[in-house]
């Protein structure tokens, strides 16, 4: 697995930010049953770079905690089979199943574990997982798809012995 790892901006996350993502990126493609060694791009930036990332990408003026960029659209969430049908999704040099690009905004990480009253670790890791499930194809528009990314969210942390 590899992990491009970027941070910029103001805020420091009190932990180590590389590391974690890696075990919970890890904990996440073990809990979907993906068969391939991944490749994500991390940026953590502060509230401002997630503000500009949201308003060029989505069209959204404002800040948020995390954004996911998958680079693979899936038919169905979590389904790897349709994969090896083409190399576009892999790495060429390492084979690595390319999933996308995370962002996610430190000082949105350190405001939300205060005011939803748990870890730093907690906040950061449960962001990371909801990014991974994106970038795997699941959604939550619907009340039905955010049932299913809570639960999941919620079991790759607890498989991780992160609580709330």
């Amino acid at each position: 697995m590899t992990i491009y790892f970027e941070e910029e901006g103001k805020g420091e996350l009190v932990l180590d930010a590389e590391g974690l993502a890696g075990q919970v990126i890890e904990a996440a493609a073990d809990y979907e049953g993906c068969p391939y060694e991944l490749s994500v791009n991390l940026l953590l930036t502060d509230n401002v770079g997630i503000h500009r990332l949201n308003k060029e990408f989505r069209g959204i003026d404002r800040a948020t905690d995390v954004l996911s960029f998958p680079m693979i659209e899936y038919e169905h969430a979590g389904e790897f089979d349709f994969l090896e049908k083409e190399d576009v999704y892999f790495e060429p040099d390492t084979g690595e199943l390319v999933l996308g690009d995370i962002a996610v905004s430190k000082e949105r990480v350190l405001s939300q574990a205060q005011e939803y009253g748990h870890s730093v670790k907690r906040e950061y890791a449960f962001l990371i997982a909801h990014s991974m499930l994106h970038l795997f194809g699941y959604d939550h528009m619907e009340e039905e798809e955010r049932a299913v990314m809570e639960k999941k969210q919620r079991e790759i942390l607890e498989n991780l012995g992160i609580s709330r």
